[in-house]
């Protein structure tokens, strides 16, 4: 008898296994044969364009993401017509009530949002907290202006107009640069109030995408705009030292952005707060989000859980390789466990 128990006990547990090994074989299959599409923001595409490359390359997964701005990634996903979304913008209340299957915004990943110019000549353009918020609402317009000659002691500053070059689409690098004038600035928060579609003054030159952006700056002598520091990098524009809280005037650095955040708070439904002017550290910063809906069908759902459990753990490692900032662990264990937990096959 003691034989047979035992003989009956390997069994069961070689048919356990075999069984287990069988499920997970399945589940692998299955995730291999599913094609998650995202949208949204350029600001962080180079960074998820790293991670889902080599989510494949681990997963066998293939996902998607096309850079079309925050504004047109919020759009399709009310629409349904993409898998996940993105945005550098916190959804408002009026479009998150238009997200029929629900939404967890997941923070992917922090970055600077690097002030970039082209005028022959002049390096190390440094910019006060009264000149930046004045060159973008239109009051200073040549390069030579007493206050930017203020700022810039010795530098040869041409008698030539400012070309401001704005985004065309809605977007959240844009609102991260304007909430940060507004925070500056009364005037300007009076004249251009925050958003990621303000309405500028005057005739600026206009770009889609922080590749848009970029591109007119890089081909418009005299012209100034703002990009994700990566962008910048990308196309060797010059990158404006932006004066801070602590009156420091700062790179856009990832030490520096890194800085900045450190001191910013997660709420519960991972908004933020204290972004828009940091106590220290490069202040032009903010956090940006996938959109994951609540409800999948049966074969998305997990590949979507293991999707963002990948970003918010090995994918972190890229972050910093790109100039991004990571996210605090403890935030990003809160943000796995809410899609783990509400995120559900129907």
């Amino acid at each position: 008898m003691v034989f047979l128990t035992n003989g009956l006990r390997r069994a069961v547990t070689v048919s356990t296994a075999t069984i287990a090994f069988s499920f997970g074989s399945v589940y692998t299959a299955i995730a291999q044969t599913v094609t998650l599409n995202g949208a949204g923001a350029t600001f962080p595409k180079p960074l998820y364009d790293r991670y889902f490359d080599q989510f494949k390359k681990e997963t066998g997964i293939q996902v998607n993401y096309e850079g079309i701005g925050s504004g047109g990634g919020i759009k399709q996903f009310i629409a349904d017509t993409v898998d996940f979304g993105a945005s550098d913008s916190y959804p408002k209340a009026e479009d998150k009530s238009q997200m029929k299957k629900g939404v967890i915004l997941v923070p992917t990943a922090g970055g600077a949002v690097s002030v970039v110019y082209n005028v022959p000549g002049v390096s190390n353009l440094k910019l006060s907290r009264s000149v930046l918020p004045a060159i973008f609402m239109g009051e200073i317009t040549r390069w030579n202006d007493p206050k930017i000659a203020a700022d810039n002691p010795g530098a040869k500053l041409p008698n030539k107009p400012i070309r401001l070059a704005v985004r065309s689409d809605g977007s959240g690098t844009t609102k991260i640069f304007t909430s940060h004038l507004a925070a500056i600035s009364p005037a300007f928060k009076s004249k251009i109030p925050p958003d990621a579609a303000p309405t500028w003054v005057g005739t600026p030159l206009s770009g889609k995408g922080n590749p848009g952006v970029a591109a007119l700056v890089k081909q418009t002598e005299g012209a100034i705009g703002y990009v994700e520091a990566a962008y910048a990098s990308q196309n060797n524009l010059q990158q404006a030292q932006v004066q801070n809280k602590t009156n420091r005037f700062v790179s856009p650095t990832l030490a520096e952005a890194n800085k900045a955040l450190s001191a910013i708070s997660f709420g519960s439904d991972f908004n933020v707060s204290g972004a828009s002017d940091p106590a220290d550290g490069y202040p032009i910063a903010g956090v940006t989000w996938l959109l994951i809906k609540k409800e999948y069908d049966a074969q998305k759902a997990p590949v979507i859980k293991k999707m963002v459990d990948w970003i918010l753990t090995k994918g972190q490692a890229i972050n910093g390789q790109l100039g991004y900032t990571q996210i605090p662990q403890t935030v990003a264990s809160r943000a796995k466990q809410e899609v783990s937990t509400n995120v559900a096959a129907r």
